[in-house]
């Protein structure tokens, strides 16, 4: 009997790999017995590579377990492959142990385990040990540099992904010069969340200038960051999405996004997108949509349009519909949203917030009361919420009532100056935002010292005159806390861009970019 060649043998088996059918897993095995070299390290990697490439991760470990048992000693090419299976298995525990048998075979230092292992701890939500893996290699590619940006990216580390980006423009390597487009999403994605003037443009320059401002994923992730974190960003988000080429459903959703967000008309766009250019409205247009039509306080409208939906509403949907409930006082429609939320994710603690704050302004205590009581029994938690200023390189944290600034007296003596002036120009405080029956003296003094305030106060101080200020918020921003920052803006002649957990705010002149509506 003829036995194929390795070429064939091996077109074969990766053809056998992507199928589910038990006889061609039969097959495989028989294949792989009869014709393989189980002492060739070649074969084995070749089968491991296979598995993993066709998402077959569990076998691809098998395998590799398979070839350690036989006492064979795998090469550079093998623990890549056997490190990527544990990426896409979030199996951290099998991860470990590879590392530990790459560190044994001396591979460890190797830039292609290296940057499969920063991946693996990444993925894993590890990212410390990730650093650990990058800090310790001998030598770097730009694999590797968009490896560790990417992770950090991943597991939400914003400043340090744009840090170390910083850092690779740095090199005399000319690492720099290899950045591709996929490295290039990661550090949009990661500008889109830090609150540093100038840094979205500075980025958009070194895109253009490498030429992927074109390319849909870059197009896209651009698109979102750049329109949300400037003046003017709407025009330069339009611009950005006629230049790409490709759009896709993604492409659509982001400047309907745009426009919904600065308060702009999107009908236009979500009516043109199967007829004119054959792209089916997904989840996501559906959700922009519902935002559109309850920010123009058409919650009725809103409501039917996703009753009429082809598919299940998501999350998404409904909470954005309760969130025109919240602005726009319809604690009926509030409820329905609520009870479609509860369905899909009884564990969010800021749907229950939500509710109580539409309740509380509705001044029916009861239900406000009962919501905590709720709350209490589910074990949910608010989380604290806290705003971040980036000053010189270096970042301040505020909580509500913050007395662990250096220079909190300072910023509580500039609040009270502040609020005279706030009170000379009409201020009147918007208590609804305190989810207490207490007074309302009681109410103001709590909304004083929430951390926005504290956040807009040091960073006026510490500013020069007429340069922007950029704060984010973990939560979403309070009604107050807006109405305060809006006026201020026009007090002082400063502009404010606050990120909140919903979408950036740019103040300017007393008023805001979102319209009131977040």
């Amino acid at each position: 009997m003829k036995v194929p060649s390795k070429k064939t043998l091996f077109s074969s088996v990766s053809r056998l790999l992507h199928t589910e059918r038990q006889t061609d897993r039969q097959n495989l095995t028989t294949l792989f017995n009869r014709y393989f070299d189980k002492t060739d390290v070649f074969s084995w990697n070749s089968v491991i590579a296979d598995l993993a490439r066709s998402n077959d991760s569990s076998e691809a470990l098998r395998a590799f377990s398979s070839m350690r048992k036989l006492s064979l000693h795998p090469n550079r090419s093998t623990f890549p492959c056997a490190i990527k299976a544990c990426s896409s298995l979030l199996d951290l525990f099998s991860g470990k142990q590879t590392h530990q048998q790459a560190f044994v075979f001396g591979y460890h230092s190797d830039v292609f385990v290296s940057s499969a292992l920063i991946v693996m701890y990444s993925t894993c939500g590890q990212v410390e040990d990730a650093r650990k893996v990058f800090d310790e290699m001998p030598k770097r590619n730009i694999v590797c540099w968009t490896s560790m940006i990417r992770g950090y990216d991943l597991n939400g580390n914003a400043l340090d992904a744009v840090s170390l980006f910083k850092e690779l423009l740095l090199l005399d390597s000319g690492d720099h010069e290899d950045v591709d487009s996929k490295g290039m999403v990661s550090v949009i994605s990661a500008c889109s969340r830090v609150a540093a003037k100038g840094l979205t443009e500075s980025i958009h320059g070194f895109v253009v200038k490498r030429g992927f401002e074109r390319g849909v994923s870059v197009g896209n992730t651009l698109l979102d960051a750049y329109a949300k974190g400037r003046e003017g960003g709407v025009a330069v988000a339009r611009r950005i999405f006629d230049e790409i080429v490709g759009k896709d459903s993604v492409s659509y959703n982001s400047i309907m996004s745009v426009y919904a967000q600065n308060g702009m008309s999107s009908w236009r766009w979500f009516n043109s997108m199967k007829g004119r250019f054959g792209v089916e409205p997904g989840l996501e247009h559906y959700g922009c949509m519902v935002d559109l039509l309850g920010r123009a306080g058409y919650l009725q409208k809103a409501y039917d349009l996703v009753q009429t939906m082809k598919m299940k509403p998501d999350s998404v949907i409904w909470s954005s519909l309760l969130a025109a409930c919240r602005i726009h006082k319809n604690v009926e429609l509030a409820e329905i949203s609520i009870a479609r939320l509860f369905e899909l994710d009884p564990s969010n603690c800021g749907y229950y917030m939500l509710l109580s704050h539409i309740y509380a302004d509705a001044g029916r205590w009861k239900e406000v009361e009962r919501v905590r009581t709720v709350m209490k029994k589910r074990g949910l938690v608010k989380p604290p919420g806290f705003s971040l200023l980036e000053l010189n390189g270096e970042v301040h944290v505020f909580l509500i009532g913050d007395e662990e600034h250096p220079k909190r007296e300072e910023i509580y003596e500039f609040l009270e100056e502040l609020n005279v002036k706030l009170l000379e120009a009409g201020y009147v405080s918007n208590t609804a935002s305190v989810c207490h029956d207490v007074d309302e003296e009681e109410k103001e003094m709590t909304l004083r010292v929430h951390s926005e305030k504290l956040a807009v106060a040091f960073g006026i101080m510490s500013t020069v005159p007429g340069s922007t200020v950029s704060v984010v918020k973990n939560l979403r921003v309070c009604s107050d806390c807006h109405d305060v920052i809006k006026l201020v803006s026009k007090i002082v002649d400063r502009e404010f861009v606050v990120r909140d957990a919903k979408r950036f705010h740019h103040f300017k002149n007393g008023f805001c970019s979102c319209g009131d509506y977040w």
